[in-house]
């Protein structure tokens, strides 16, 4: 299920909700998540990172389910005002592109049934509003989440690093005041 190699750790984080966001990179295989909070100060914190993990043997309604029921408890665990999802970009493969729709349609029912603020961005305006590119690889989200947040390593693995990037994407384009 979730693996979450690290951070603040989890209970009792001590953010309100409206001060905590959940950045979500959704896969069918991999979905890679990142908790984020602005403490006081306005300085952003990572509570958690990992990924949901899902095995390619088990039949795609079984793991949409796994999905669902990992965001469901990352949420109910950090309380998150906003949930930032990494919106599906334009590929040649369409299969591909339906397939990563159920997981994203399942992170968007367990956000929507908290009545939870809901925010999407294309891989462009996540790597754009992180890196300053739109065009950044992989490992230079991964060293700029590691910088934003003043990690000692990048979050691994990548999919983890991108979870994270969307919930800094959130912080630093959203206009609500509570965030």
């Amino acid at each position: 299920m979730a693996e979450a190699p690290g951070g603040e750790g989890r209970a009792g984080h001590g953010f309100p909700p409206g001060r905590v966001v959940l950045g979500v990179d959704p896969g069918t295989a991999l979905t890679g998540y990142g908790v984020v909070a602005r403490r006081e100060n306005g300085v952003l914190a990572l509570l958690e990172c990992g990924v949901i993990r899902t095995s390619s043997k088990e039949p795609l309604p079984r793991r949409i389910r796994e999905i669902f029921e990992g965001i469901q408890a990352i949420i109910q665990t950090f309380q998150p005002g906003a949930v930032a999802v990494e919106d599906v970009f334009q590929g040649k493969n369409v299969r591909s592109a339906l397939t990563l729709g159920h997981a994203r349609g399942a992170i968007l029912l367990a956000a929507a049934l908290r009545d939870l603020t809901i925010a999407e961005y294309s891989p462009r305006e996540i790597k754009s509003a992180v890196v300053g590119t739109g065009n950044a690889t992989k490992d230079q989200v991964g060293y700029m989440v590691q910088r934003q947040l003043r990690l000692k390593s990048p979050p691994t693995p990548a999919d983890a690093a991108d979870g994270v990037a969307a919930a800094l994407c959130h912080f630093l384009v959203s206009s609500s005041p509570t965030l």
